[in-house]
């Protein structure tokens, strides 16, 4: 990807909120260029937003070079913004989000959408519902459709760190994990101590009640192989959206699961699909 030389460099900044202060990094569009909208990446959860960052720092730049403006923000809790992932909690990541929408509106007066990866998506969904009126589109890349199952994923990865040392699976299996957080206690998987809290709120969380119904949404869905047919849950909720009145636009990408990854890695074709399959990228 060549992105223009004219492109002024990302501004860092911290961004008052409460409790503490969020980290955020601002791209601003192309000087000169007439400012075409604001987007805040939601980024993804865990381990999984620190393999995506070359990624999301890459397509921002394409975005503005495209003329928006785009905000990246440290959840509370997370990267270098205040607080501890322990004390992460849902509701304080969607008050981020205004905070954030807020701050783009101020700062740009332009209409602002979402764009939100993995979990981030699902996060941007819920967000998108309670000011549907404040949000211009949604763009969601592999869209995590429900918290539920994404947790009990994230809690294999104790139960696989446990068999590798050759622990018991019965000791830290995820029935175990699960019923220590519903007794109210912290359990730490990968490194990230997490809250009963959080988790509950996570698991509540459902894209099949979070259709948008007044907000144009695009969804990137990352196929390891081409022309392969979406995954049965995706498809599934795609045609509940679409009987929902939702205005939605899907886009099936080949691309590497870069948030998974060892190494830090890039996908190209995604980096060129999504502002071309957003609109930012006038035909």
């Amino acid at each position: 990807m060549n992105t223009p030389s004219g492109l002024p460099a990302a501004r860092p900044f911290f961004l008052d909120a409460e409790p503490g202060a969020r980290f955020c990094l601002y791209h601003p569009p192309m000087p000169g260029a007439e400012c075409r909208g604001a987007l805040i990446y939601v980024h993804p959860f865990a381990e999984e937003m620190n393999k995506s960052r070359r990624m999301a720092a890459l397509q921002a730049r394409e975005f503005a070079a495209c003329g928006y403006a785009v905000l990246q923000i440290d959840l509370f809790g997370c990267g270098d913004s205040s607080g501890e992932f322990a004390e992460a909690r849902w509701e304080i990541w969607k008050q981020d989000l205004a905070a954030a929408h807020a701050w783009l509106r101020r700062t740009t007066q332009a209409p602002v959408s979402l764009w939100g990866l993995r979990l981030g998506a699902l996060l941007a969904l819920d967000f998108a519902g309670e000011f549907q009126d404040e949000i211009r589109s949604l763009l969601l890349w592999q869209p995590v459709l429900r918290g539920e199952v994404f947790l009990t994923q994230f809690l294999r990865l104790q139960l696989a760190a446990d068999m590798l040392a050759g622990q018991a699976q019965g000791e830290s299996g995820t029935r175990a994990l699960r019923g220590k957080l519903q007794a109210g206690e912290h359990v730490e998987i990968a490194g990230y101590t997490l809250a009963p809290a959080l988790v509950h709120a996570i698991d509540a969380a459902n894209a099949a009640s979070l259709a948008p119904p007044g907000c144009v949404v695009h969804w990137f869905e990352l196929m390891q192989e081409p022309d392969r047919p979406l995954p049965p849950p995706a498809a599934r909720l795609v045609a509940a959206w679409q009987q929902s009145a939702v205005e939605l636009f899907v886009h099936q990408v080949q691309c590497s699961a870069f948030w998974l990854s060892q190494e830090i890695v890039e996908c190209p074709e995604l980096l060129t699909a999504t502002p071309a399959g957003f609109g930012a990228i006038p035909a």
